[in-house]
């Protein structure tokens, strides 16, 4: 079941004090363009399709709920806000389908949906159910995107499909091990479809936030909230501990990981493909 959101003509602006206001900005081409941007409600999601839009692309923002932030953009930016659960089989067709009822055509995807329960008890507790649904939202969420949008993709002289993996793709964790195993089985398809797709005109790559400040992390039921009850200390003092393992001494903010996305997205980067871009403030030290 798809819900459209209200679609409101013209780039207005949000007011002095929203983040980002008057920034300055290069042209990256993205004017007229269509977007799908998925798990948009919220975090990293929202920053990209917020982003997107204030670029001059029109922008498909789907999510299972939506939010009151979302329709902000929907109303002020020519934005769609789409309520789907794409962690089930017909969802992200749907979603596409009705992209392109509306738009006639697509240019670029933005995978973001996902998802992770800590797992404080280790690999013997996940049961099979717990497996089935992190690769649904993780990995086949994603799939099933990309197969319904591939056709409309090469359709276009130029095209561009950016997936939001993690840096647990290549960092395996036994606290997240599910979902850095789907992750990690998400990198490895992205890198496959760039070479089957790269010479008809869509460029796939990857990007690869560590910890970032969302409800991922540190939301009710994130992360820290998750290590916290474990270890008998104040979700606080997990971030700082997470924080304190990047160089920076901090986390990703959503705005930075948009930024990356806009650019890989555009034609700015237009002989880059196959790529995966780690965006982790150091967090990984290897080569």
């Amino acid at each position: 079941m798809i819900t459209w959101g209200a679609l409101r003509p013209g780039r207005l602006t949000f007011s002095a004090s929203s983040e980002g206001e008057g920034r300055p900005r290069t042209d990256l081409h993205l004017t007229g363009k269509v977007a799908i941007v998925t798990g948009a409600s919220k975090g990293i999601g929202l920053a990209i399709a917020r982003a997107l839009a204030e670029e001059g692309a029109f922008v498909v923002a789907a999510s299972q709920h939506g939010s009151p932030e979302l329709d902000l953009i929907a109303e002020r930016w020519h934005a769609r806000s789409i309520a789907v659960d794409l962690s089930t089989a017909s969802g992200p067709g749907s979603m596409v389908a009705e992209t392109i009822e509306h738009f006639e055509h697509l240019d670029i995807v933005v995978n973001n949906v996902g998802a992770v329960r800590p797992r404080p008890q280790g690999y013997l507790s996940v049961s099979d159910e717990d497996w089935a649904g992190t690769f649904a939202i993780n990995f086949l969420a994603a799939v099933r995107t990309m197969r319904a949008a591939l056709p409309y993709l090469l359709q276009r002289t130029r095209s561009s499909i950016v997936t939001i993996s993690s840096v647990n793709a290549a960092l395996p964790d036994p606290l997240v091990l599910d979902y850095s195993a789907a992750k990690g089985a998400l990198a490895n398809l992205c890198k496959a479809l760039s070479k089957e797709f790269g010479d008809r005109g869509v460029r796939v790559n990857t990007v690869s936030p560590g910890p970032v400040e969302t409800d991922l992390w540190l939301g009710d039921d994130g992360i820290a909230a998750t290590m916290a009850k474990e270890q008998g200390v104040h979700p606080d003092d997990v971030q700082a501990g997470a924080a304190a393992q990047s160089v920076t001494g901090r986390f990703t903010r959503p705005q930075e990981v948009a930024d990356l996305v806009l650019l890989l997205a555009s034609d700015r980067s237009s002989n880059i493909t196959g790529a995966d871009f780690v965006i982790d403030g150091g967090l990984i030290s290897t080569i």
